[in-house]
């Protein structure tokens, strides 16, 4: 049994991404399209097959934490490049790299004849590279490093169709929102920075107890909640809990396959497992996890609300990726930790799964993104279909699919919350079930069944993308494809596979730490687990299961057999649609309620301030000081020999006058 891992080891699994990334875009137009995506897939398989080596290594009991290269010491704190691999950290860099080398070899089908080709290779192999440093920071400053590397090379492949005013659009909210996460993220890092005196994990959590004795200055809040607090602002941001989620839905501006590795595998999980990597001083911390856990019910249950009425297939995806990261985040809220990144791993591969097919029915629909002018394709894509179904089945939690398994813990651990947010968090998790299975099957019924809706379109002339077949829906080449079914297996086998080591084992023994007495949950879970095949027995008896099958029943009523039951409600309940087509308003208020005061506050700053202040008084101010005290200078300084001779003469008869002053008025005084 290795004690260790390799340290070079650790480091192929980090570069090798980053040196396709590096050739791809330094050198794209010298290796050209086929070396573009050749030198990169390399790079993302050499980094998975050094990831499962790892992981089989740390299942072994092989663990890592040592600085890699220290980059400067600054009074006490070290600042350094470090790696922590144990079984969290394993997971997250298999995911990682599986999703990312499925999402490369897709995109060889599906960005082939886009210009940016070379561009688009290099940038998703650098997202992979800073994800990776992201998960195996030893410390906060490499952890920051991660969590803005992934933010800026999404805010390039969101941006990536940079002639599109809404890609732009696109790319800058979700900068900007990120920023305002990112701000209380990195309060929070300074924070345990300035308190703790140090920027690793392990000392961090070491002087946990003590940070949670102190209270925050001029106040009398705990500084251990504010801590927590401004670190899960950061997550709300990158993992768009409410109210920062509002860049997610419009990152469907970027080519399809980034959406699946922002929304499956990297960006939007950094939030959940750097709460999951926190879990020794989140647990010291209830009114932070009620925080967390209400945040999270929000979240699931109101975006998917959102998903029900969505007619762009992506973003029916991608609204199903809002609420599934509300529910990991409830699990982070009950202290079930590994539950949430249990649901994190699952939801990777199905959610990639659901994504990519997505993109395979725009290929086949000749880049038709409405679901209204789909229908029937079932016959003309039948592995496209086939494993859609399957990922549609992960995701509304059908038994013995890995969903199931992720899903129905998260739903069991919120009964054993001890939290006052729980009875809400309850309500929501269990609700939005049914949302789930109508959205997802409303979207899977229009697509893949029923009438076909797509004859009456006029359809371009036959270009590249058609592949022989004309305007006809036709099945994606095998590029396409078998990265689907590549996905589909783990989205069927993964849950049933490894709930039992993942969270009644001791995967994760020395990953998370939970306070057992004050937050129940995962113990009472192992309580009621008897194996993978008995818990999806178990299922069919529980309500879950039932309204998971009534979403589905429900969709298939009303988008199959009864269209006119949704047009009658859409009627009905046309001020709810209203406000779910505005998505809440939240926009509305972002943009001309908040924007507008930040506008306002700027250009207050930048009139009064900049102008008014710094220029008016302080810039200009002291240069008409001097100008004035010059001109009065240049009054006594005329350059004439008699003026100053005259001055000189005055200056005498002025001092002399001063220095007999007292003897003359005593004299005059006499």
């Amino acid at each position: 049994m290795a004690a260790t891992l390799n340290p070079n080891l650790l480091l192929t699994v980090a570069l090798a991404p980053l040196a396709g990334a590096v050739v791809a875009g330094l050198f794209g137009k010298a290796v050209g399209r086929r070396g573009a995506h050749v030198v990169t897939i390399l790079g993302v398989a050499v980094s998975f097959v050094c990831s499962v080596m790892v992981l089989m290594q740390v299942l072994d009991g092989a663990r890592f934490n040592a600085t890699i290269y220290e980059w400067m010491i600054v009074g006490g704190l070290k600042m350094e490049v470090g790696f922590l691999v144990d079984g969290l950290t394993a997971m997250m860099m298999v995911v990682v790299t599986f999703v990312s080398l499925m999402v490369h070899v897709y995109t060889i089908g599906y960005m082939e004849d886009d210009p940016g080709y070379q561009r688009f290779f290099s940038y998703i192999s650098l997202f992979t590279f800073s994800m990776l440093m992201l998960v195996m920071s030893n410390n906060f400053l490499q952890l920051f490093f991660g969590w803005e590397a992934v933010g800026l090379v999404s805010y390039l492949l969101i941006g990536f169709w940079f002639k599109r005013p809404t890609a732009i659009f696109a790319n800058l909210k979700a900068f900007l929102v990120n920023r305002v996460g990112d701000f209380g993220f990195i309060l929070g890092i300074g924070l345990i920075a300035a308190y703790a005196g140090t920027l690793s994990y392990a000392e961090a959590f070491a002087k946990g107890g003590e940070l949670a004795k102190l209270v925050f200055p001029g106040t009398d809040w705990m500084l251990i909640t504010v801590i927590c607090i401004c670190l899960f602002i950061g997550a709300m941001g990158k993992s768009a809990q409410f109210p920062l989620h509002v860049w997610l839905p419009d990152s469907m501006e970027g080519p399809t396959p980034i959406s699946a590795l922002i929304h499956a595998a990297t960006m939007v999980t950094a939030g959940i497992f750097m709460v999951a990597r926190m879990s020794p001083l989140f647990e010291l911390s209830d009114t932070a996890l009620n925080f967390v856990l209400v945040i999270g019910a929000i979240t699931a249950l109101f975006m998917g609300f959102l998903g029900v009425i969505q007619n762009d297939i992506k973003r029916v995806v991608a609204y199903s990726t809002l609420s599934q990261l509300g529910y990991m985040t409830v699990a982070l809220g009950v202290s079930a930790y590994s539950v949430a990144v249990f649901h994190l791993m699952t939801h990777a591969f199905f959610k990639a799964l659901l994504f990519l097919g997505a993109g395979s029915v725009i290929i086949g629909m000749h880049h038709d993104q409405d679901i209204r002018n789909m229908g029937g394709l079932r016959k003309y894509m039948p592995i496209t279909w086939i494993t859609s179904l399957l990922g549609s089945l992960a995701l509304i939690g059908t038994p013995l699919f890995a969903g199931f398994y992720s899903k129905d813990s998260i739903i069991e651990a919120v009964h054993f919350s001890k939290l006052p947010g729980a009875g809400f968090a309850m309500f929501a998790v269990t609700l939005g079930v049914f949302v789930t299975a109508f959205y997802s099957f409303r979207m899977y019924f229009l697509v893949f069944h029923g009438e076909e809706r797509f004859h009456h379109k006029p359809h371009p002339a036959p270009d590249d993308h058609d592949h022989g077949h004309g305007h006809a829906p036709h099945e994606s080449p095998w590029v396409v494809w078998l990265p689907l079914v590549a996905l589909a297996v783990p989205s069927v086998v993964i849950g049933y596979l490894t709930i039992g080591p993942m969270l009644f084992g001791d995967f994760f023994k020395d990953s998370i730490v939970v306070d057992a007495a004050r937050h129940p949950a995962m113990t009472e879970l192992g309580k009621l687990f008897h194996g993978a095949g008995p818990m999806a027995a178990h299922a069919l008896t529980t309500l879950p299961f039932w309204l998971a099958l009534a979403g589905v029943v429900t969709a298939w009523l009303f988008y199959l057999k009864a269209p006119s039951i949704p047009a009658a409600l859409d009627r009905a309940l046309a001020p709810l649609r209203l406000v779910l087509e505005n998505k809440y308003y939240m926009d509305w208020i972002n943009e001309n309620i908040l924007a507008r005061a930040a506008r306002l506050l700027g250009t207050g700053l930048w009139k009064g301030g900049d102008q008014g202040i710094i220029d008016g008084l302080a810039i200009n101010g002291s240069a008409a000081v001097v100008g004035g005290v010059a001109r009065l200078t240049r009054m006594v300084q005329t350059g004439h020999l008699y003026w100053y001779a005259l001055v000189m003469l005055l200056g005498v008869f002025g001092f002399l006058t001063w220095r007999l002053w007292p003897t003359l008025s005593t004299l005059w005084g006499r």
